[in-house]
């Protein structure tokens, strides 16, 4: 597992959480190395909400740590979700489990989920009326779980958004994508409510998702990195 994650992948010490207690090792879940400086404590807290811009590499991203460490993964309401393209961000198939339609009483069924599964990553149907959204964030703090939500949600602890892309592969209107360059940026509650952004691969030239901050500088002047917009 240390090879996995790099050294300290969530650190030993004791930390003080979003609402003042104190964490530790049992109450994160730790992340890709190159996603640790976009979440508090370096990691996953358990009891938490974490949104991110819509169902992209990134969720992924997010998901591979703890899976990888050895939590349970539940994808809910995404039934495009690709099990080869999660094997590749490094998500285990194996520790996943896939409900591709909630049906019309999907808070319901996200909350039996929470139960059986550290981890959910839901895109959900509908925006939730303000009770069911706080009934959810109650389940997610019982079970000690993440509930990852690829898309808004109002009472989020920590927010990730992909702000600006660009591809690399395209020569002159022709060629293959072979890595983008993703700028991503988070911020959320109490003391994490400046943004800050980092520049990550997802994926790089290898297919590896990985920090990006000391080749973004240049890449304005790369070959075959025409700028492709937000995401």
């Amino acid at each position: 597992m240390a090879g996995l994650f790099g050294d300290g992948a969530v650190r030993s010490a004791r930390e003080i959480g979003a609402d003042g207690g104190v964490l530790s090792d049992e109450d994160l879940f730790p992340v890709l190395p190159a996603l640790r400086d976009l979440l508090p404590h370096g990691a996953l807290q358990r009891g938490s909400v974490v949104s991110a811009s819509g169902w992209n590499l990134l969720c992924l991203a997010l998901a591979a740590g703890p899976v990888l460490a050895g939590a349970w993964c539940t994808i809910a309401g995404i039934p495009e979700f690709g099990v080869a393209a999660a094997a590749d961000a490094g998500v285990d198939p194996a520790r996943l489990l896939l409900v591709p339609d909630l049906g019309p009483n999907w808070p319901q069924v996200v909350a039996s989920l929470l139960d059986g599964c550290e981890l959910v990553v839901l895109r959900p149907p509908d925006r939730p009326a303000a009770h069911l959204r706080r009934k959810l964030e109650a389940a997610v703090r019982r079970y000690r779980a993440v509930l990852l939500v690829a898309g808004d949600w109002e009472g989020s602890q920590v927010r990730l958004r992909i702000a600006e892309q660009e591809w690399a592969g395209i020569g002159a209107g022709h060629g293959r994508l072979r890595a983008r360059l993703a700028q991503v940026v988070a911020d959320g509650r109490g003391g994490w409510s400046r943004s800050r952004g980092r520049w990550l691969w997802l994926p790089g030239p290898d297919g590896a998702i990985a920090s990006a901050d000391d080749d973004a500088a240049p890449m304005a002047g790369w070959p075959g990195l025409p700028r492709a917009g937000t995401g």
